[in-house]
């Protein structure tokens, strides 16, 4: 979006390391052997720092992008048609999150697992994406700073007050609800804290939109997030454990002790700064439309990796097996593989659906003479079953 392209090129760069480091780090951590787990190991931990930020960067990026189409356009509340695009789109994620934790074979026999249940990365983007829109119209009445105000209030709150309600197992929910807010029950991902990652995205998407004219926008922007991402990942820990020395507030104390969401968010802040430093030569069109298939690229690893559906993936088969240099070669190549099916599946995807619609098509007018027997079959059982009881005249 420098001068003559209001696209973000180095945002979809951004999206597409992220996806692909998403890819090898779900590989590797699923795979590879305990023996070679070595929390001793330079070259191990390294890695494990970094598999770190993935998610924290996954998650901003998401609510930037989303929150910088939501309000480029000139229409304002509900006329915005960027809005009822964004309530599909989280609804959409959401629903999708829920089918790959579908086993039919276990629909088949009449079960639904407890991990269908599950709460992961896609059904906690969707209902953020959700609250982004929420938080944006209920924005709408007030001065311009309100929104900004908002996405940032949001972030400060879920982030601080983490260590009250990271213990708290949510038990007078049903379970499925309550997954969205407690690991205590096997979810990966919930939605505190990490909406709050998302609602930070939003809040530079607003800041970055209202100074996009600026005419030394990046130097600004790139010396503010690398003084934050340092400020956030060496010195944070220090100033809360002065706060709480100062205030006698234990919660800063806490935040100090367990201070993961800050300093990811510096790391954030410096994924940010590298990015808008190299943006003139991250313009591949392949780096770029992987960037723009994030969502093909996560559906296709989530049922090679863990056998959505069918329960057959790679993690039944080899997990927690495999040495370094099998994991390490396999992920690059498992790498490859998501990446180039999901390319092909975008270009092709015109054509897949048409098929697709024709082929359920086709089976539903053949299965209705089917449907039709069935419903009288189950109507005359069910008749003679409420006369036997006597709840039914003959």
């Amino acid at each position: 979006m420098e001068k003559k392209t209001t696209r973000l090129y180095f945002i979809d760069a951004m999206r597409a390391w992220a996806i692909l480091m998403m890819l090898q780090g779900h590989f590797i951590d699923g795979l590879l052997d305990t023996a070679f787990r070595d929390n001793t190991d330079l070259t191990y931990n390294i890695w494990k720092y970094f598999r770190g930020i993935t998610a924290p960067v996954f998650f901003t990026v998401s609510g930037f992008i989303f929150t910088y189409l939501l309000i480029r356009v000139p229409q304002k509340g509900f006329q915005n048609p960027r809005v009822t695009k964004g309530i599909k789109r989280g609804l959409q994620l959401i629903f999708i999150g829920y089918l790959l934790r579908t086993n039919l074979l276990g629909i088949f026999e009449g079960r639904i697992y407890d991990t269908f249940y599950l709460v992961d990365v896609l059904h906690c983007i969707g209902l953020s994406l959700l609250g982004i829109v929420g938080i944006y119209l209920w924005s709408q009445s007030k001065n311009k700073a309100f929104l900004p105000a908002l996405l940032l209030g949001a972030t400060g709150i879920l982030f601080l007050f983490e260590p009250v309600y990271a213990n708290w197992s949510f038990g007078f929910l049903p379970q499925g609800i309550a997954n969205f807010l407690t690991k205590a029950h096997g979810s990966v991902f919930t939605i505190i804290p990490w909406f709050g990652y998302t609602t930070f995205g939003a809040f530079m998407s607003v800041m970055f939109t209202r100074y996009k004219n600026h005419k030394h926008l990046y130097e600004y922007a790139i010396v503010l997030t690398i003084l934050a991402g340092l400020l956030l990942i060496f010195l944070s820990s220090d100033l809360f454990l002065e706060l709480a020395d100062i205030t006698g507030v234990t919660l800063f104390g806490a935040i100090a002790l367990n201070n993961y969401l800050f300093i990811r968010l510096g790391d954030v802040f410096m994924v940010f700064a590298i990015f808008m430093i190299f943006r003139k030569i991250m313009q591949h069109p392949t780096l770029l439309k992987i960037g723009q298939s994030t969502l093909s690229i996560y559906v296709i690893h989530f049922i090679i990796l863990y056998g959505s559906f069918t329960g057959l993936g790679l993690y039944r088969y080899f997990h927690h097996e495999l040495s370094p240099m099998v994991a390490i070669f396999g992920a690059l190549l498992f790498m490859i593989v998501c990446a180039f099916t999901a390319l092909q599946y975008e270009r092709n995807k015109a054509w897949i659906k048409s098929n697709i619609a024709l082929g359920v098509t086709h089976v539903y007018q053949n299965i209705i003479p089917w449907i039709a027997f069935t419903q009288r079959l189950i109507k005359v059982n069910v008749a003679k079953l409420l006369r036997s009881f006597g709840l039914l005249k003959n």
